[in-house]
């Protein structure tokens, strides 16, 4: 019972570990510009986390989690933040090898308005449940800056990719709040979100992951370029 939190980690990744060897992917020669872009966008994350835990927005049941506690989080928690945008950007990455959809960039400008203005409604209607607030602007500000400073062309194909991400994003946060298992690993406090639920998932999780996920992938695709210029320079 007490690693149900580390074996839902180690079965989301592990397909995506092993496949990142495949001669046809080499996703494992990008595993440093991973791992830089994945611990760049934990840290605010992680100390979001932190921030919501000691005020008592969610909190974890640790008879679930293995005992080990930083700064109040358990150690899965914080190894989520690695683990789950690893199996993400590895799958955004297969795909966009084999197929580039480059059609999809004409769908950014709806994408993004649409997105913003449907967001920042929700978030003026609902100032005072916090979860449900900075999870709209944080999301906001995300697509703001890949739209508009950034210039990300790929911001409706990533999008794309979350949306079939979402096949395993429900089994896994199904899990974590409450499906399959007698109790949530974790909780939430019901005056700090919208509470609406996807089954037994806030609908405030899947926006942080997908601020969370276009945020990793976004200097995931910078520290690939950064990479690719240092092996010219060195050839």
């Amino acid at each position: 019972m007490s690693f149900t939190y580390s074996l839902i980690l180690f079965f989301t990744v592990i397909i995506c570990l092993i496949a990142s060897f495949d001669r046809r992917i080499r996703f494992n020669r990008h595993f440093a510009a991973f791992f830089k872009a994945a611990v760049l966008v934990a840290v605010p994350f992680i100390a979001w986390d932190i921030y919501f835990t000691s005020i008592g927005v969610w909190w974890f049941n640790t008879d679930y989690t293995v005992g080990i506690k930083i700064a109040g989080l358990p150690l899965e928690e914080i190894l989520f933040f690695i683990f789950i945008p690893f199996s993400c950007v590895f799958t955004y990455f297969t795909i966009d090898k084999y197929y580039p959809w480059k059609f999809l960039s004409a769908f950014n400008n709806i994408l993004v308005f649409a997105s913003v203005i449907i967001l920042a409604v929700v978030a003026l209607l609902n100032v005072d449940k916090i979860y449900t607030l900075v999870t709209a602007v944080v999301t906001i500000a995300t697509l703001l800056y890949l739209h508009f400073i950034a210039r990300a062309e790929w911001i409706t194909k990533a999008s794309a990719v979350f949306l079939l991400l979402m096949l395993g994003f429900f089994p896994v946060n199904g899990i974590l709040t409450g499906s399959f298992i007698a109790h949530p690993i974790v909780n939430y406090n019901p005056k700090d979100f919208l509470g609406i639920r996807m089954f037994t998932i806030p609908v405030e999780d899947a926006v942080y992951g997908y601020a969370q996920f276009l945020l990793v992938l976004y200097f995931f695709k910078q520290f690939q370029k950064q990479q690719n210029n240092e092996n010219k320079n060195n050839l």
